[in-house]
């Protein structure tokens, strides 16, 4: 989560220094144009247009400019752990990722239209993302978002079990190699993922089993297995039951209920 905390636009005169300070949250400092040094913990930086610097919060940090020029300065948490190591100042890229990003901060905090707070914190978690990719930041295994990427692997599988679906393409799509997701999948559900698809299919054919009156191979074919056989083995593993007797026997006990 990235939270803004301060944003403010300034003109730095020639030779105007500012003093050793720290603050409580992060900083970004991005200069649009003239240049200087500036000493972040124990070590000193130059720097000059179409640049940033990075400050972690508590670290102390000066700055000394040798040309004026304009500086924008944004202040943040954040709980990307990443960042803490990241107290130096940079390049932005060819594309000025980092200014048009910071640009647009400041045209949201000074025009203040309707949902700006919102929409400055939205502009905030992209610009902590793009800063982390700018500087080759690596993502780091099975931490929060590795758990949401298999969150979205499962949503997927929810939506489109009834599809034909190889562990593969579910491998790519949560960014682990195939044998790392099987095992981790495993691990957080208690199951491979080709199991976990087989019990959605299995669940889907009882309720059309019970509510319905196709035929066994039709209830195959829209419940996403390869064919009458397949299900009916599958479904007789998992339920003791071939699908005629598991509906048999379930309209046997409606008709007791009734009677």
């Amino acid at each position: 989560m990235n939270q803004l905390d301060f944003l403010f636009f300034s003109k730095r005169l020639t030779n105007k220094y500012i003093p050793k300070h720290s603050h409580e949250c992060y900083e970004l400092i991005y200069y649009f144009q003239g240049q200087g040094n500036t000493r972040i913990g124990n070590d000193e930086y130059h720097f000059q247009k179409n640049m940033f610097a990075l400050i972690s919060p508590q670290v102390v940090h000066d700055e000394k400019h040798t040309s004026g020029g304009d500086v924008l300065f944004i202040g943040f948490h954040s709980n990307q752990p990443a960042l803490k190591h990241l107290n130096a100042v940079f390049h932005d890229d060819d594309d000025h990722s980092i200014q048009r990003l910071v640009m647009q901060m400041k045209d949201e905090f000074f025009n203040q239209e309707y949902g700006y707070l919102d929409m400055l914190n939205l502009l905030l978690d992209t610009l902590v993302i793009k800063i982390q990719r700018l500087l080759g930041v690596k993502k780091q295994p099975f931490q929060a978002d590795s758990q949401l990427q298999l969150q979205y692997v499962i949503n997927y599988m929810d939506e489109h079990y009834r599809q034909k679906i190889s562990v593969e393409s579910l491998a790519q799509l949560s960014g682990y190699s195939y044998d790392r997701f099987r095992h981790v999948f495993k691990e957080k559900y208690g199951r491979s993922p080709l199991q976990y698809l087989i019990n959605r299919r299995i669940d889907y054919a009882k309720s059309l089993l019970l509510e319905t009156n196709l035929l066994v191979s039709d209830i195959a074919h829209y419940a996403g297995f390869a064919n009458d056989v397949q299900f009916c083995n599958m479904f007789k593993r998992e339920t003791g039951k071939t699908p005629r007797a598991y509906r048999k026997q379930a309209a046997q006990k409606d008709a007791s209920v009734i009677g």
